[in-house]
């Protein structure tokens, strides 16, 4: 059977022309890289070489020496791609995150990221956490960041809490005197409903919600709704994108209401190096979450 070392040995010949000089380039002694060589012509059946001073290759010894230089260069690229994923240096990871989480945490962890794991490839999608969550079900997402329960055969870990607010313009009377206000004195303004209000458990918020005439899921679509002065919402304070500067958030005064935010992973052994790397630059950003908007 022909190894692998047999072509290295044959090529390294090759390539100098020179048993001595084969055997400093492959670290071993001429007399090793002789008995090798020998094996393979044995092997072969007829000699590769036109003289014992292995100088000058037989018309067979041409053809063979550029199938093994074709072979070796692949084994040996192989041989990288393993190593490079193994040590997180190559591979592909899949994200899907919520967008408020997108815009105000993954920055600075893909730009730590890439740079660290250059020949790694990210795939972020954004998405609602119900989406976020039927991804990693389906085996579509490696990392799931997002507002979601214990799922079966994953682990979860708690990134960061966010106290949620109601987000009005600047102008908007509820700014001015919000410090002496409570739910009730929401009632009767236009309130626009989105997917995270769900997480608010407050009692006095419920018929708030129901009165609810707009509904909208997309955050950014909804900020410029408010913008215009179309209503308030209720949003958790990172969920306010940076940039709305003519925006306020009003913490709630009378409610402890927070979103909760997951990290959801299958079982480490089941990650790829890659993907266990993007999970610690994650974790690593905890300390750095900062809200993204002024309080009124």
């Amino acid at each position: 059977m022909i190894k692998i070392e047999m072509l290295r040995c044959f090529r390294a010949v090759a390539d100098h022309g020179s048993l001595a000089e084969a055997a400093e380039t492959l670290g071993r002694t001429s007399s090793a890289v002789s008995m090798m060589l020998k094996q393979f012509e044995e092997h072969i059946g007829a000699p590769l070489f036109e003289s014992a001073r292995k100088s000058r290759l037989t018309p067979l010894g041409e053809l063979i020496h550029a199938e093994a230089r074709r072979e070796l260069m692949h084994f040996d690229r192989t041989i990288q791609a393993i190593e490079g994923l193994s040590r997180a240096e190559m591979g592909h990871v899949r994200l899907a995150v919520t967008p408020s989480v997108a815009q105000a945490i993954m920055p600075p962890v893909l730009q730590a990221y890439r740079a660290s794991h250059p020949g790694v490839r990210v795939e972020m999608r954004d998405a609602e956490s119900e989406t976020v969550q039927r991804e990693l079900a389906a085996e579509r997402a490696d990392i799931g960041l997002a507002s979601i329960g214990s799922l079966p055969g994953f682990e979860r870990e708690l990134l960061f809490t966010d106290p949620f607010g109601v987000v009005c313009r600047a102008d908007h009377p509820l700014a001015r005197d919000w410090s002496r206000l409570t739910w009730t004195d929401l009632a009767g303004l236009d309130f626009i409903a989105n997917g995270l209000c769900r997480h608010i458990r407050d009692e006095n918020f419920a018929p708030i919600l129901r009165a609810a005439r707009l509904v909208v899921p997309n955050t950014a679509s909804m900020l410029g709704l408010v913008r215009a002065g179309v209503g308030i919402t209720l949003l958790p304070r990172l969920a306010v994108l940076p940039g709305f500067d003519d925006l306020a958030f009003l913490p709630l005064a009378d409610s402890s209401a927070q979103r909760e935010v997951w990290m959801v992973t299958p079982q480490v052994r089941q990650l790829t190096p890659a993907a266990r790397a993007m999970v610690g630059a994650i974790r690593a950003a905890k300390a750095d979450i900062r809200p993204g908007i002024q309080d009124g």
